[in-house]
C-alpha cells in the first residue's frame, strides 16, 4: 500500500458541500439506481469507446466506483481514485476486485501509483461526474497537471461537468493549454450529443500529444 503525501490543503468544493446529510442521500441515490438497473455506465462506454483494448484508466474522483467497476468489466485495468475515504471504501463493498486508492489527485505521481500496482502510464484519464468543479477553488489546472504527466504520450483526457459551475469550458479551455494538452472534441452530453453553448453538460476530451 502506498505511503502517500500528507495533504495540508484547503477543503475541495465536494468536502464543503457533500457534508452530513447531503453525502449519505448521494451514496444512496447511486446504489437505488444501481440496485433497480438503471444505466450508470454512460461515461464507461463513452471511454471505451475512446480507449485501445485492455487500456489502462484513470478514474479521477471515482466517488462511488461505477466508473471504474464499468471499464474493468469492459476488460480495462481501471483505477479508481478518491479523496474521500468513505466514498473508497464504499466502493470497495460495492466493486470487491477493482482497484481503489483513497488519495488526494493532487499527490498521484508515478511512485505512488507503482505502488498500487499501476507503474506504466495511463491511455486515459477520465475525470467525469462533475469533478473538475469539486476540487478546491485554483486548483483546477494543477489537476489537468497531474493528470497530464500521468498519460502516455497520445494518452487522452476526458472531463464532463455541469456548465452552471464558477468553472467553466473558458476556464478549462485556459487550463487545457497551459498544461500542455491539445483538445479534440467537445459534447453537450455523454451520448455525443453536439456541444452548444446553452448546454446544461459539456464531455472534453483532450490528448496528451505524442
Amino acid at each position: 500500500m502506498a505511503h502517500l503525501r500528507a495533504s495540508h490543503r484547503r477543503p475541495t468544493r465536494w468536502e464543503t458541500e457533500m457534508t452530513g446529510e447531503a453525502w449519505e442521500r448521494y451514496v444512496a441515490r447511486f446504489d437505488a439506481a444501481a440496485d433497480a438497473g438503471d444505466d450508470l455506465e454512460g461515461e464507461a462506454r463513452f471511454v471505451d469507446a475512446l480507449a485501445p483494448r485492455r487500456a489502462r484508466v484513470l478514474d479521477g474522483g471515482a466517488g462511488t466506483g461505477r466508473v471504474a467497476a464499468a471499464l474493468t468489466r469492459m476488460g480495462h485495468r481501471a483505477l479508481g481514485v478518491d479523496r474521500d475515504a468513505g466514498l473508497v471504501a464504499h466502493a470497495r463493498r460495492r466493486y470487491p476486485g477493482v482497484p481503489y486508492l483513497a488519495a488526494d489527485l493532487l499527490d498521484l505521481d508515478p511512485v505512488v501509483l507503482a505502488d498500487e500496482g499501476f507503474g506504466d502510464p495511463f491511455d486515459v484519464v477520465a475525470l467525469p461526474g462533475n469533478v473538475l468543479v469539486f476540487v478546491a477553488p485554483g486548483t483546477e489546472r494543477d489537476v489537468l497537471a497531474v493528470a497530464h504527466g500521468l498519460l502516455a504520450p497520445g494518452g487522452r483526457l476526458v472531463a464532463g461537468f455541469a456548465t452552471d459551475r464558477p468553472y467553466d469550458v473558458a476556464a478549462l479551455d485556459a487550463d487545457l493549454v497551459a498544461t500542455g494538452f491539445v483538445r479534440e472534441h467537445r459534447f453537450a452530453t455523454w451520448h455525443l450529443d453536439p456541444w452548444h453553448n446553452d448546454a446544461d453538460w459539456q464531455v472534453t476530451v483532450a490528448r496528451r500529444p505524442v
